[in-house]
């Protein structure tokens, strides 16, 4: 699906925190009293928090379990409405860091292989989800042939395990508008459900653009089990490389899928290029059995719409300021900003760690997970936090 491998590199985090919380656990000898105390101080909070949360959340979700937006007499959910050509300007508008803007956008990570190329910034604007802007060049491929590959929702729950199931709930014959529900599966976290609508447009130079945002359906009531992403955002631009048998997919995306947003983001620097590794292993096997079979589906694919004269000009003007892939003309200047993005996020504060750490804890005894090493998680951030406190002590008398 479209814009997907931000948020299948985000389980991370948690597997990180309670690898931080495990190792720490293990070499914290001496603490026997501290651990009973704090194994009781998990136990009291748990059965608390139970009590009070589990029965609000049965409230509020009600018998039915649907929405007023999944009404079908709302006429704000009619498919055609949803995914319009102001999402394709402000796609085009977000495809391209604005210089005169406020935000500061920060290199995470760029690496390369023979056949991929990968480079992503983020940006965390003033109350407003993360954003992400990424490029991904693929050798030896068509613009069409990578934009089959990505919009093939069947050969992704092949190759990409994290999603665990996909379902087409309408499409729009008048305008190309498809909306779908996904479901993807997050290590010790309860897995995250997309109800997306998403719409394909052609440009006059052979670029194609997918925007992605998330709605309503009345097919797809709010579930228990599943944690609704209530914020989606995100979008794509496919086109050659100029001069090269390549093609590049430039990408904009923006979610708020609950998670911590520094773990998250320590999560996606560390996961994202495994993630493209694997995509580029399944792309180079993309068959043309695959390929023939998603043409005879009715979808987004199938009904694409050419992009609107005037914002087909904003796309060319674009494109006339601005290389297809800079990292390549700026490798050395962007090796020495990758050295220092990893620094800052080896410099993560404790602060931020310890809240994750004691985050999946909670999560693990609320979602009736592993209670032992719920636990465990619990107490690293009882113990850390006393850590905390004595060097900070210890720092105040060396200063004195």
């Amino acid at each position: 699906m479209i814009g997907f491998e931000y948020a299948s590199s985000s389980p991370s985090p948690a597997s990180s925190a309670v690898v931080v919380a495990v190792e720490f656990w293990r070499h914290s000898p001496g603490w026997g009293w501290s651990t009973a105390v704090a194994l009781l101080f998990i136990l009291l909070w748990h059965y608390s928090r139970r009590c009070s949360l589990v029965s609000p959340f049965r409230r509020l979700n009600g018998p039915s379990g649907i929405s007023p937006l999944s009404q079908p007499s709302n006429p704000q959910n009619r498919v055609s409405e949803i995914v319009s050509d102001d999402d394709l300007k402000f796609l085009i508008d977000n495809l391209e860091e604005n210089p005169d803007e406020l935000e500061r956008w920060e290199l995470v990570t760029e690496r390369r292989s023979d056949t991929v190329f990968y480079t992503a910034k983020s940006c965390k604007p003033k109350n407003a989800p993360l954003k992400y802007l990424s490029i991904t060049v693929f050798e030896d491929c068509s613009p069409e042939f990578l934009r089959d590959f990505y919009m093939d929702n069947d050969y992704r729950k092949l190759w990409d395990k994290t999603v665990t199931a996909f379902e087409q709930l309408e499409v729009d014959r008048s305008n190309g508008t498809e909306m779908g529900q996904i479901i993807k599966k997050f290590p010790l976290l309860t897995a995250r459900e997309y109800v997306l609508a998403w719409r394909l447009w052609k440009g006059s130079d052979s670029s194609f653009y997918c925007f992605t945002k998330e709605c309503e359906h009345p097919l797809a009531p709010r579930q228990r089990k599943f944690v609704r992403v209530k914020y989606f955002r995100s979008g794509w631009r496919i086109r050659k490389v100029p001069g090269k048998n390549a093609s590049e997919i430039r990408m904009f995306h923006q979610e708020d899928a609950s998670l911590n947003v520094d773990m998250a983001k320590l999560a996606f620097s560390k996961g994202i290029w495994s993630y493209i590794c694997k995509m580029d292993i399944a792309f180079r096997r993309y068959s043309s059995v695959s390929h023939s079979r998603q043409d005879s589906a009715v979808g987004a694919l199938s009904l694409i719409q050419k992009v609107p004269p005037g914002l087909d000009n904003l796309n060319r003007n674009n494109r006339s300021q601005t290389s297809a892939t800079p990292s390549f003309r700026q490798g050395h200047q962007s090796t020495e900003e990758i050295k220092q993005s990893e620094k800052l996020l080896r410099r993560l504060s404790k602060k931020t760690l310890v809240t994750g750490v004691i985050l999946i804890g909670g999560v693990l005894c609320l979602t009736r997970g592993n209670p032992a090493l719920g636990a465990k998680v619990a107490t690293a951030y009882i113990m850390t936090k006393l850590g905390k406190r004595g060097a900070s002590s210890g720092q105040s008398l060396q200063h004195r």
